[in-house]
C-alpha cells in the first residue's frame, strides 16, 4: 500500500518500470548480438519481400563489388583509370623499394601489387584504398626472421615470409568472420602515431646503408646498433652514392613541398619516386654506375607471378617465427589499413565495414601467399595519391592491377638498373610524411596519458625493438582502461538555480547543494574490480558532509551493468547507512541493471518505493513522503 501512495504522488507516466526480467537467452542473444553484429548487417536483408531480393541484398553485403558495379558508368571509369595509372606509378618504385627493405628478391614487391588489388576490388568495401606494401610490415618480418637466415637460406628465407603471409592472412580472415574487429581497438590512435613515428626513424637510419653504400651493416634495428654501425664503416663510405642519394632525397621532398602548397599539382608528387627510378636507371646504365660503387637492384625476370604454394612451409623448428611475425603483422597491417581507410571514408561522407574490411585483407594475403606475394595492406602514401587523383570506385584497384600486369609483362628488366641509393631516398622521403609531430604535440597538449602512450611506442620501437614497443605502448594502454574500471568516476550533484536539473558541483560551483541529502552520480559498471573502491568513496561522500545527512541518492543512470559483487556492495552500503539513521534512494537505473537488482531481491529488500525515474522525482519524494515512511528491513 506504501508503494501506491508513493506512485499516486508522482506524476502521471513517470514511474519506474518494473517489468518482468527478460529471459536469460534473450539476454545473451541480445548482448552477442551487440558485441558481434553491432551495425544489425542483416536486417534489412530480413525486410526484403522475396526470395530472390533477399540472395541480390546478401550477396551485396558479403560481395561489395556487387553493390557498386551494377550503378558504373563511364563518368567514374575516366577518373579510375586515371587514379589507377596515378598510383602505378607510386606502386613500381615502392614494390621495389620495400621488397628491399624485407630482404627479399625486388620482383616479389612487383608481385605484391598485381593481384591482390584484384581481390582488394571484389571484396573491399573502401571506395578510396589502395592497398601495396608497407615499410613498417616489411622492416618487422626482416626483424623477425633475422639476417643470419637470409644469409644461410635465402631460399628458406623467402618460403618462410610466403608462410608469413598466409598466417596473416588466415589470422585477419578469422578476425573478420568471427565478428572480432574489437581486437583492433587495442592499437589505439596514440599507439599507432608513436608507433609509426618510431618506425620511419628506425627505416631512415637503415637507409644510411644505401645512401653511403656500406656493405657491411648491423641486422639490428635500434637506433644506437643502427649508428654505430654506420660509423664504425667510415672507411666503406662512397661519396657518389652519397651525392647520388642527396640530390634524390632533395628532388623528392621538393615534389612534396609544391604538393603542399598547391594541392591540385598531387601528381609531381606522385611520379616523382618514378621519376627518381627512372633517372637513376639511366644514369646507372650509361656510367656503370656498380664500377663507380654505386649498387643496382639485379636482374628482374618477365612474368606475371608464379605460383609459391608449394613453398609454404611448417617446420616445427621455424613455426614460433612464422606465427610471431604473422600474427604481429597482421594486427599493424589491419590497423593500419582500416584506420587510414575511415579516415579518407570520412572525408568522402562514405561509410566502411571494419569486418569486411577483415576479410577482404584476409583473402588478400591468403590468395598473394599463394602467387608469391609477400603481406599486403592499405598504405597511406598510396591511398592519399588514390584520393587526390580523384578515385570513385575500388576499380582503380582493378587498373592498378592491369597496369601492374603489363609492367610485369614487359618493363620489369628496365628496373634492374635502379640504383639501391635511390630505392633509399625513395624510402627516406616516405618516412618523413609519417613522423607526425603536430600529432605527438597535440596529444600533449590534450591528454599526458595518450602522449605516454604515444611516446612509449615511438621510443620503444626505436631503441630497443619494433614488437617490444607496440607491446609496451598497448601494455599502457591496457592499463589506462584498466583504471578506468577500476576507479570509476563519482561526482555529487547539486541543482541548478531555478530549475530541476542537477549538476556536477565541481564544473558547475553555482550548483546548489541541498541540506540533508547527498546526491551522487555513477558512472561506469559496477563490478568485482571496483566494487571496494565504489564503496568506500561512497562512505566517504558521507563523511565529509558537515551536517546531517538524511538521503543518499544514486543516479545510476550512467552504470550500464552491475555483478553480484557490486550488488552486495550496494546492500552493504545501504545497511552501514541504515545504522546511521540514512535512507537510500536509487534514481534511474538502466534496464539490464534494474532486472539484476529484482533477480536478486536488491528491489524488494530496499523497497520499490525508494526507487524513482529522475533525480527531482526522488528529491520531491524525499521532501513530502519517504521522510515519513517507515524504514523498510535491513
Amino acid at each position: 500500500m506504501e508503494s501506491e501512495r508513493t506512485n499516486s504522488s508522482t506524476p502521471k507516466g513517470r514511474g519506474v518500470n518494473f517489468s518482468a526480467p527478460r529471459s536469460f537467452f534473450l539476454k545473451f542473444s541480445c548482448k552477442c548480438k551487440e558485441t558481434f553484429f553491432p551495425d544489425d548487417p542483416f536486417k534489412p536483408i530480413s525486410q526484403e519481400p522475396n526470395g530472390l531480393m533477399k540472395t541480390k541484398k546478401t550477396l551485396q553485403y558479403f560481395v561489395p563489388i556487387f553493390e557498386w558495379l551494377p550503378k558504373y558508368n563511364l563518368q567514374k571509369l575516366r577518373y579510375d583509370v586515371l587514379a589507377g595509372i596515378t598510383i602505378t606509378s607510386l606502386a613500381v618504385p615502392q614494390g621495389i623499394s620495400y621488397a628491399n627493405l624485407a630482404g627479399i628478391p625486388p620482383i616479389i614487391g612487383l608481385y605484391s601489387s598485381f593481384v591482390p588489388p584484384f581481390v582488394y576490388a571484389v571484396l573491399g568495401s573502401s571506395h578510396t584504398l589502395a592497398v601495396g606494401t608497407v615499410a613498417a610490415c616489411s622492416l618487422l618480418i626482416a626483424e623477425t626472421f633475422g639476417e643470419e637466415l637470409l644469409k644461410t637460406d635465402p631460399n628458406l628465407y623467402l618460403h618462410l615470409i610466403f608462410t608469413s603471409a598466409f598466417v596473416t592472412g588466415v589470422f585477419q580472415f578469422a578476425l573478420g568472420f568471427f565478428r572480432l574487429g574489437m581486437l583492433v581497438d587495442f592499437l589505439s590512435h596514440s599507439t599507432i602515431t608513436g608507433f609509426m613515428g618510431g618506425t620511419a626513424i628506425i627505416i631512415l637510419l637503415q637507409q644510411l646503408k644505401g645512401v653511403f653504400g656500406i656493405v657491411h651493416f648491423t641486422h639490428k634495428t635500434d637506433v644506437v646498433s643502427v649508428l654505430h654501425s654506420v660509423f664504425s664503416h667510415r672507411d666503406e663510405w662512397k661519396w657518389q652514392s652519397s651525392l647520388a642519394g642527396v640530390c634524390f632525397l632533395i628532388f623528392l621532398q621538393s615534389t612534396r613541398y609544391i604538393k603542399k602548397i598547391k594541392p591540385k599539382l598531387f601528381w609531381v608528387s606522385a611520379m616523382g619516386p618514378m621519376v627518381v627510378v627512372l633517372v637513376g636507371c639511366l644514369v646507372a646504365f650509361l656510367v656503370k654506375g656498380t664500377e663507380h660503387g654505386i649498387k643496382t637492384v639485379g636482374p628482374l625476370k618477365k612474368g606475371l607471378n608464379p605460383p609459391s604454394i608449394q613453398y609454404l612451409t611448417f617446420d616445427a623448428k621455424y613455426l614460433p617465427l612464422v606465427l610471431k611475425a604473422g600474427i604481429v603483422t597482421g594486427l599493424i597491417a589491419l590497423a593500419e589499413g582500416i584506420a587510414i581507410g575511415r579516415s579518407f571514408a570520412v572525408m568522402k561522407n562514405e561509410q566502411t565495414d571494419g569486418n569486411k574490411e577483415m576479410i577482404a585483407f584476409g583473402l588478400m594475403n591468403i590468395i598473394g601467399s599463394f602467387t608469391s606475394c609477400y603481406l599486403t595492406t592499405g598504405p597511406f602514401s598510396k591511398t592519399a595519391v588514390n584520393y587526390n587523383a580523384g578515385t570513385k570506385t575500388p576499380m582503380s584497384n582493378i587498373v592498378m592491377g592491369f597496369c601492374m600486369m603489363l609492367v610485369l609483362l614487359f618493363l620489369a628488366p628496365v628496373f634492374s638498373y635502379t640504383p639501391l641509393v635511390a630505392l633509399a631516398a625513395i624510402i627516406m622521403s616516405a618516412m618523413l610524411g609519417l613522423i607526425d609531430y603536430e600529432e605527438m604535440y597535440h596529444l600533449f597538449k590534450v591528454d599526458k596519458f595518450d602522449f605516454l602512450v604515444c611516446m612509449s611506442a615511438f621510443f620503444g620501437v626505436s631503441f630497443i625493438s619494433m614488437d617490444y614497443g607496440l607491446i609496451i605502448s598497448v601494455g599502457f594502454s591496457v592499463l589506462r582502461a584498466l583504471l578506468y574500471v577500476a576507479r570509476p568516476s563519482t561526482c555529487k550533484l547539486g541543482r541548478i538555480p531555478n530549475s530541476v536539473m542537477f549538476r556536477d558541483i565541481e564544473q558547475y560551483p553555482g550548483a546548489e547543494e541541498m541540506l540533508g541529502y547527498v546526491i551522487l552520480q555513477m558512472g561506469s559498471p559496477i563490478f568485482f574490480a571496483n566494487s571496494t573502491y565504489v564503496r568506500e568513496r561512497i562512505l566517504r561522500w558521507i563523511r565529509d558532509e558537515p551536517e546531517g545527512v538524511e538521503f543518499l541518492l544514486l543516479d545510476l543512470s550512467g552504470v550500464s551493468s552491475v555483478d553480484m559483487t557490486g550488488m552486495e556492495t550496494l546492500l552493504e552500503v545501504r545497511r552501514i547507512l541504515v545504522s546511521k539513521g540514512i535512507k537510500m534512494v536509487i534514481i534511474n537505473p538502466r534496464f539490464e541493471v534494474l532486472e539484476k537488482m529484482m533477480l536478486s531481491h536488491f528491489v524488494e529488500k530496499i523497497g520499490k518505493e525508494y526507487v524513482f525515474l529522475s533525480i527531482d522525482d526522488a528529491v520531491q519524494a524525499c521532501r513530502f513522503n519517504l521522510s515519513t515512511t517507515a524504514k523498510p528491513e535491513p
